[in-house]
């Protein structure tokens, strides 16, 4: 079913208000069913000030005529977000953890010039060892064309009452960073292992070293609209079990991409495994179309989030 379009963006704050009040009254269990609709917005016009504002955040080259292949999911959360916030959808959006993201940018993307069309649908929720899984789809159209789609998986935690199959289970995964702690506003933030990617493979070498000021989520919810209190400030994280306030997970994803490069038309598949704190300072590696970002000095074999990028063949 698809929902009347819509007319402009959603709101974030209203999204995550609606989603805080609703959280406590819905109970995670096992084989919960959602089918809502898709939300459509036609006519979507870039914003050239915005988008300048997060390829400097992010790293990526400014002045290009083309999006950074992550810049859809940003246009897209506001949309997931009306979707996850609503009374019918069955996990709770406090808690919810995004685990990983596939994308794929069939060929390069303007961002003047032309008008796009956006929709955002939950495909299906999935059995996990550790709760369940809203996987999220986010398409882009120009012209009707599909020219990037994603999938996002969020994960609500909850006892699951018995054992999960294994492909239903993410593979091999180690434990939650921090233990018990909620998101106090949903979204992609906080990083844990995800299924989308193989744990073997030779070591990486480190090619970067990055240092994180404080700022750097204040500056990254400024403009995604992500405005998640543990990505703040030291004050707001700790009131949510955080020592300080951690990088957001899309903003890890996205700075990697900014260094590593990808193709026109590219397909890219990113894990996030352990969150980032802020200030702090971590590792680039990268080879052959893999990345990671790792903890820096004595803490190098701590990895924040595993990623690859393969070129397709071009729409």
């Amino acid at each position: 079913m698809t929902n009347p379009p819509l007319s402009a963006p959603p709101a974030l704050g209203p999204s995550f208000a609606r989603g805080a009040l609703l959280s406590p009254f819905k109970r995670p269990r096992p084989g919960a069913v959602f089918s809502g609709g898709r939300l459509v917005l036609p006519g979507l016009r870039v914003d050239l000030a915005r988008l300048a504002a997060y390829e400097r955040v992010c790293g990526f080259p400014t002045g290009d005529d083309a999006l950074p292949i992550t810049y859809p999911h940003v246009l897209g959360f506001p949309l997931a977000m009306r979707v996850m916030s609503g009374r019918a959808f069955p996990l709770p959006l406090l808690g919810l953890v995004h685990t990983s993201i596939s994308l794929t940018r069939h060929r390069n993307l303007p961002a003047t010039g032309t008008t796009y069309e956006l929709a955002v649908h939950v495909d299906r929720l999935a059995p996990h060892r550790r709760g369940t899984e809203a996987v999220v789809v986010t398409v882009l159209r120009e012209g009707g064309e599909v020219v990037w789609e994603s999938e996002s998986t969020y994960l609500a935690r909850h006892r699951t009452g018995g054992r999960v199959p294994e492909q239903a289970a993410g593979g091999v995964e180690p434990p939650l960073p921090v233990a018990g702690a909620a998101l106090p506003v949903a979204g992609p933030s906080l990083p844990v292992a995800g299924p989308s990617l193989p744990v073997a493979g030779p070591s990486l070498p480190v090619v970067d070293e990055w240092r994180l000021g404080a700022d750097v989520g204040r500056r990254y919810g400024a403009v995604s609209g992500d405005r998640n209190p543990i990505h703040l400030s030291p004050l707001t994280a700790r009131l949510f079990g955080f020592p300080r306030a951690i990088a957001h997970g899309m903003w890890t994803a996205a700075r990697c991409l900014a260094a590593h490069g990808t193709p026109a038309a590219a397909h890219v598949a990113v894990d996030f495994r352990a969150p980032v704190l802020l200030p702090g300072a971590v590792s680039f590696a990268a080879d052959e179309g893999r990345f990671e970002l790792r903890g820096a000095g004595d803490d190098g074999e701590r990895r924040h989030v595993r990623g690859r990028v393969e070129a397709v063949a071009p729409a």
